[in-house]
């Protein structure tokens, strides 16, 4: 049975069993998370064209992205308990609002700075979002097979939205205007908006209160983290805005820690982090947001930059991936998960996903999509599928009403991390292979074809990194997950005024 949360009676979900409406908010939340998805690699292939509209420069097209990184990174976990403080509704619908009105901004941007400041305020806006979707679609959902069911569609949005991104960023860029890849966020938010006013009712508050000093401390380091890694994906590693504002994201987050400890009203209270289970699945989803980068962003180089295909057919090649990634999402969250638990489903998803980047490590400067890449891409997306499942359910599983958007907001800060991380790491080893091989296979000016060798052998070492990645995930999963299906609560206590109501645990059996 799925754990639920020991939360007070006069704290209902958003929608109780026997409601036919918790369907149609599953569909408000999914249309929302999908426009975050989307959002993240949608805009990426407009940026030539919007550099060319617009006219930056070249050193500038980084913060097309690192703009909408930094606040979506550094503020998931502030925003995943201002959820809880003032309802997942009116976070939700906030988030909402703002999103539409930046992107509006950006679409119709007529310089570079105006851009820029958009995507930073979608990146803010986007971060209230994320954490408050995944807390609605917890408490929505009550009986156990249907949130199995719900979950297993939530998974499946959340894990195919980036790669579908490049297949809407493709079209609309090649079809229409670079503008429409940031236009196009308003007719989801528009539906999403709609359903929220409609079908989302207003809860109590729960009594959560915010810690100031956690939410500097974490909002500070989370920023230094990304943007360390965002400059060293960029410029090097040896970069003081590189390791000094690492070491300073890192000093940051060690005093988090420590002060969480000791804190009277926590941000993070580290009961929801020291659970097993939870614990476990923010860790691997950092894992994971590390390792697709190995997919999404080094297989559309090689297929656009190697084998010839343009933006829109390389999105659409990505197709087979998202459709077993929206296969596997739901036999794990419906059919398995009951029953195994997150263990195993998580352990065999990052190893199938290791042996589809193994096979993936064979390309060459010819291959053929429907031996070379077919398979690998169906491969990783049915693993990616069982790992979404199962740990987003048990990112939230077992927490107390009052947490459950913190609790949220852990699962997105594990992607956020993970994407972070990837892209710098994952550059500097493709760029260290590349150079590497010219220098050893090469003397003078290099051929074209020895170029395009030189960059299949950084693709190939990135494939092998995530690998690895993936194998260490696999075993970290093993070792951190509980066997078997995740704890039922204990019945809850009597229920408490909301005004002087102390964040519970449920306690697990």
């Amino acid at each position: 049975m799925e754990a639920r949360s020991a939360a007070p009676a006069a704290a209902p979900s958003s929608g109780a069993a026997g409601d036919s409406r918790r369907w149609l908010i599953l569909a408000t939340i999914c249309t929302a998370y999908l426009m975050i998805g989307l959002d993240l690699t949608v805009v990426n292939l407009a940026i030539p064209s919007a550099q060319e509209t617009l006219g930056f420069s070249d050193a500038d097209r980084q913060w097309i992205v690192t703009a909408y990184a930094l606040p979506f990174g550094s503020l998931l976990l502030f925003m995943g308990r201002l959820s809880d403080l003032i309802g997942r509704k009116q976070t939700f619908l906030t988030g909402l609002i703002g999103f539409a009105s930046a992107s509006a901004i950006g679409g119709a941007a007529g310089n570079f700075e105006t851009l820029v400041a958009a995507r930073a305020a979608q990146g803010a806006f986007a971060a209230m979002i994320a954490p408050a979707a995944l807390a609605l679609l917890a408490t929505t959902f009550i009986d156990p097979k249907e949130k199995a069911k719900a979950f297993g569609i939530f998974s499946a949005v959340a894990a195919g939205g980036t790669g579908l991104g490049l297949i809407v960023g493709g079209a609309l860029t090649s079809a229409l205007d670079w503008r429409w890849c940031m236009y196009v966020n308003l007719f989801f938010a528009g539906a999403a908006i709609l359903g929220s006013f409609l079908l989302l009712k207003k809860q109590p508050k729960t009594g959560a209160r915010i810690d100031i000093p956690g939410v500097l401390l974490a909002s500070g380091g989370m920023f230094s983290v990304v943007f360390g890694f965002s400059n060293a994906a960029e410029d090097s590693w040896s970069s003081v805005s590189t390791w000094g504002v690492l070491a300073l994201g890192a000093a940051l987050l060690i005093g988090f820690t420590v002060w969480q400890t000791r804190a009277a009203h926590p941000l993070l209270p580290p009961r929801i982090v020291l659970d097993r289970n939870r614990g476990g699945a923010y860790f691997i989803m950092l894992l994971v947001g590390t390792g697709m980068f190995g997919v999404m962003l080094f297989l559309v180089y090689y297929m656009q930059n190697d084998l010839g295909y343009s933006a829109i057919i390389s999105g659409v090649a990505l197709l087979p991936m998202i459709v077993s990634t929206g296969v596997g999402a739901n036999v794990s969250a419906i059919k398995l998960m009951p029953r195994t638990g997150p263990r195993p489903l998580i352990t065999g998803g990052l190893l199938l996903s290791a042996a589809g980047m193994v096979w993936l490590t064979g390309i060459e400067v010819d291959s053929n999509y429907a031996l070379d890449l077919l398979g690998p891409l169906i491969a990783i997306g049915a693993g990616m599928g069982l790992i979404f499942g199962a740990a987003l359910r048990t990112g939230t599983a077992g927490v107390a009403l009052q947490d459950t958007g913190i609790a949220s907001a852990c699962v997105s800060t594990g992607q956020q991390l993970g994407g972070a991380i990837g892209t710098a790491l994952l550059n500097t080893i493709a760029a260290t292979a590349t150079t590497g091989w010219l220098t050893s296979h090469t003397q003078g000016q290099p051929t074209p074809d020895q170029l395009h060798l030189a960059a299949i052998d950084g693709y190939t070492t990135v494939f092998w990194w995530c690998t690895a990645i993936f194998v260490v995930g696999a075993a970290a999963a093993f070792l951190l997950l509980r066997s078997g299906p995740l704890p039922t609560p204990a019945a809850p206590p009597a229920a408490k005024p909301a005004e002087s109501a102390e964040p519970a645990e449920a306690t697990q059996s």
